[in-house]
């Protein structure tokens, strides 16, 4: 994909994923996970972790911002 698509906690969550067990995952990698909740985060910070669980998250947002408008 072209785009860094932005990941959000919402897709965290549309992934099915829990924020408790994102927040330690996100402490764990050494990102800030308040940060993440302010802001989100580019899916390529994501995808370098090498993670599955990310790549997974990553997948879902880019499917949101592909649907049409």
């Amino acid at each position: 994909m072209s785009t860094d698509v932005l990941v959000t906690i919402a897709h965290v969550r549309a992934a099915g994923l829990c924020v408790h067990g994102t927040r330690t995952w996100f402490a764990r990698q050494g990102l800030d996970f308040r940060d993440f909740l302010a802001r989100g985060l580019p899916a390529s910070s994501l995808l370098a972790t090498g993670d599955a669980m990310a790549a997974r998250v990553v997948e879902v947002a880019q499917a949101c911002h592909e649907e049409p408008r």
